[in-house]
C-alpha cells in the first residue's frame, strides 16, 4: 500500500460518542482531558428525547421536521416543541465544545446518524417507517446530506483549527440490508435495501461532508465493501463482533481505516475495569492475525471503546476511555 495520511495522528485513542450523565460540560472536559489525541463531541441520551441517535441527527435535518409520537420520531408538518428541544440540546453540546476546545489544533470527531440507521428510525407521518418508500429514503438522505455539510462547516468556524472527522453512526445497516427490520405490528419485516441504493445514500453523505468520515457499526456482518465504496476513510467496528478476518484484512489492505472497538461497552463483571494492557493485547492479537507489521497498526488504527458508554457508570466509562488512550499509547511503543 502506498504511504497513506491518516485524519488522526499516529497512537490515537477515541470514544465512540456516547457517555452517561446529563452534564454536558464535565462530559466535554472528561473527552479533552482523556483523549487529547482525537477527542470528540459527548452525546448524553440520559437526557431524553432529543439528546438520542435519531432525534440528535434529526435535529440536522434541512426542509423536514419531526415530531416525536408514541415515543418514536416521525415527520411532522412543520417544526414543532420536540425539533426545538432537539435543536437546542446539540447548540448546547457545540456552545460547550467551542469554549471547551477553543485553540484546538488537532483532530475532533464529531458523530451523526447514517442515512440506512435514519430510514429504519423515523416513520412516515401515515405510520410506516420511511425505509419503506424508496422516494423517501432519497428525500431523507438528501436532508441529512445538507444537514450534515452546514454540521461539518459550523464546527470547523467554532474550532478553525482542527480538523473535523465526521462519524456516521449506522448501527441497523446490516439490518436494513438483510431485510431484518420489523415492520410496526412486529409479525414482518421490511424488505432488503439492495447494495446499490445503499451505497449511494451514503456516498451522498459522505461527499457532502467534505471531511474525512468513519462509518460506525457495533453489528455483526458489517459491509465493509459497501463501506469502501461509498468512500468511507475509516470504519469502527466491534472486535468481538469480528468473525471473518479475510474481509476485514482485505479492507484494510485496500486503505480503510480502523476504529477497532476493544474495550467491552459496559462491565462484564461487578466492579470490573479494563485495563490498558488487556485492551492493547486485544488489539495487537487481531492485528497479528491479520499479518500487516506493527509499525503499521500505530498509523493506521485509532484505539476504542466497542460502542457507546451511556449504559455504563461513570466511573467505568471513563476508565474505558483512559483504558484506550493508555493502550494506544502502549502499541506506540511495541
Amino acid at each position: 500500500m502506498e504511504t497513506q495520511a491518516w485524519p488522526w495522528p499516529a497512537g490515537a485513542a477515541t470514544g465512540v460518542g456516547s457517555l452517561p450523565g446529563v452534564d454536558i460540560a464535565e462530559a466535554q472536559r472528561i473527552v479533552l482531558g482523556e483523549l487529547p489525541a482525537l477527542p470528540h463531541l459527548p452525546e448524553l441520551p440520559a437526557r431524553g428525547p432529543g439528546a438520542d441517535l435519531i432525534g440528535r441527527t434529526a435535529a440536522l435535518l434541512v426542509d423536514l421536521p419531526v415530531e416525536l409520537y408514541a415515543a418514536r420520531w416521525r415527520v411532522a408538518a412543520r417544526p414543532g416543541r420536540d425539533l426545538r428541544r432537539a435543536r437546542d440540546l446539540l447548540e448546547r453540546d457545540l456552545d460547550q465544545m467551542t469554549e471547551q476546545a477553543e485553540g484546538f489544533t488537532g483532530t475532533f470527531k464529531i458523530q451523526v446518524a447514517g442515512p440506512l440507521t435514519l430510514a429504519a428510525g423515523i416513520d412516515l407521518p401515515t405510520g410506516p417507517r420511511m425505509l419503506r418508500d424508496a422516494g423517501a429514503v432519497r428525500d431523507l438522505t438528501g436532508s441529512l446530506a445538507e444537514g450534515v455539510r452546514l454540521h461539518v462547516a459550523d464546527v470547523r468556524r467554532r474550532l478553525p483549527g482542527a480538523t473535523v472527522l465526521l462519524q456516521l453512526d449506522e448501527p441497523s445497516m446490516p439490518a436494513v440490508l438483510a431485510g431484518r427490520v420489523p415492520t410496526e405490528s412486529g409479525f414482518g419485516t421490511y424488505r432488503p435495501v439492495e447494495t446499490a441504493p445503499a451505497t449511494e445514500s451514503l456516498r451522498r453523505v459522505v461527499e457532502a461532508a467534505a471531511a474525512p468520515v468513519a462509518v460506525h457499526c457495533c453489528a455483526p456482518d458489517v459491509p465493509l465493501e459497501l463501506v469502501r465504496a461509498a468512500g468511507a476513510a475509516a470504519v469502527a467496528l466491534d472486535l468481538t463482533l469480528v468473525r471473518r478476518l479475510d474481509p476485514l484484512g482485505e479492507a484494510i489492505d485496500a486503505g480503510l481505516g480502523l476504529l477497532a472497538g476493544a474495550v467491552p461497552a459496559t462491565p462484564t463483571a461487578p466492579g470490573q475495569r479494563p485495563t490498558s494492557a488487556s485492551v492493547a493485547e486485544r488489539v495487537g492479537r487481531l492485528w497479528d492475525q491479520l499479518g500487516f507489521p506493527r509499525a503499521r497498526l500505530v498509523e493506521q488504527v485509532v484505539v476504542t471503546p466497542a460502542c457507546g458508554l451511556a449504559g455504563a457508570d461513570p466511573e467505568y466509562a471513563r476508565a474505558a476511555l483512559t483504558a484506550c488512550r493508555d493502550a494506544a499509547r502502549r502499541l506506540a511503543e511495541t
